[in-house]
């Protein structure tokens, strides 16, 4: 189920409302990132917008020589279509992503080995699906997080680590991932709760206020069940955060910080949510390690305590009778 939500909020509310958050202009991704921003946004663009980013995406080289007009040509696109592409990819405009082409060819000369992209098949042995896995659960994890915004990420670990509680909401596999989070945040001394049924997530959400954090998890954006409690987070004053694999979706209209993560090629075996889960979890994992590094006075002993109290679950049936 889609939903749909009315822009009705000012663009620097996320800048305004995160306390501690640092304020920065917007910067052009890592040349390297341009494939994964491409994959990441290509589904949300229209189809004008998608062939110049495949364009630029598949021959940086070649791009890099062609003004504005001429890429327009090249794609049987428009200037203006261009331009607007340029700027969706994170660029300020055409003559930054050029500059970036660029960089990102002359990276590829230096004789980089190109990504695999893993198609499993019915008939492939097993030993070639765990190599082919392997190879694409890598290349999803270097596409997150040479995506991933530092600026945002510290903005996210300060709210958590100085949130009175945080609620955190999930559906079905996302939902795995906000589990894996609120116990790891409640390792270190922390308030948190993960929600994978979606009236318990309202109605917790709807008790937030200014102090606690609200987190969605949610690949496509688009999970009503996700959307709402986080809706009802924001207007209650609570700090906001998505994890999402599409930065324009409807969850980050009421997020204050946004995460995205990987969009991996599918195929018909490996359904989207084996890829978006591996995403999700490094994020997932690199807000943990931040809230630990900020509150390590109080997470070591945490950590400490709570592995001493689950240690004689970890011994064997029959030792312990011993």
């Amino acid at each position: 189920m889609t939903y749909s939500v009315k822009e009705t909020f000012s663009p620097n509310v996320r800048a305004l409302r995160v306390p501690g958050a640092p304020v920065a202009p917007v910067t052009p991704p890592d040349p390297g990132a341009l494939a994964a921003k491409v994959r990441t946004l290509a589904p949300s663009m229209t189809r004008s917008m998608q062939r110049v980013a495949e364009a630029v995406a598949s021959d940086p080289a070649g791009c890099s020589h062609l003004t504005v007009t001429a890429l327009a040509v090249h794609t049987g696109t428009s200037e203006a279509t261009v331009v607007r592409t340029a700027r969706l990819l994170g660029y300020p405009g055409y003559r930054d992503l050029r500059l970036a082409l660029a960089a990102l060819a002359a990276q590829q000369a230096t004789g980089a080995a190109p990504a695999v992209t893993a198609d499993i098949a019915v008939d492939d042995p097993l030993a070639d699906v765990v190599t082919k896995l392997a190879l694409e659960e890598q290349q999803t994890l270097a596409d997150t997080a040479s995506q991933l915004d530092t600026v945002q990420l510290e903005a996210a670990v300060a709210a958590l680590a100085a949130a009175r509680r945080t609620d955190v909401y999930g559906i079905a596999a996302s939902g795995l991932v906000g589990q894996d989070l609120a116990q790891k945040l409640l390792r270190i001394g922390l308030i948190a709760h993960a929600h994978v049924d979606p009236h318990l997530a309202v109605t917790n959400a709807v008790q937030l206020r200014g102090g606690d954090v609200a987190l969605a998890i949610t690949h496509s954006g688009n999970t009503y069940d996700v959307i709402e409690p986080l809706r009802a987070a924001f207007e209650r004053g609570a700090t906001t955060i998505a994890i999402t694999g599409r930065s324009d979706s409807p969850v980050t209209q009421y997020a204050d910080i946004v995460l995205t993560t990987s969009c991996s090629r599918e195929t018909e075996l490996r359904p989207a949510a084996m890829s978006s889960r591996t995403g999700q979890l490094l994020v997932v994992d690199c807000l943990f390690i931040g809230v630990a590094q900020r509150t390590y006075d109080a997470a070591a002993p945490a950590l400490s305590a709570s592995y001493e109290a689950l240690a004689h679950r970890h011994t064997a049936r029959g030792a312990r009778g011993r």
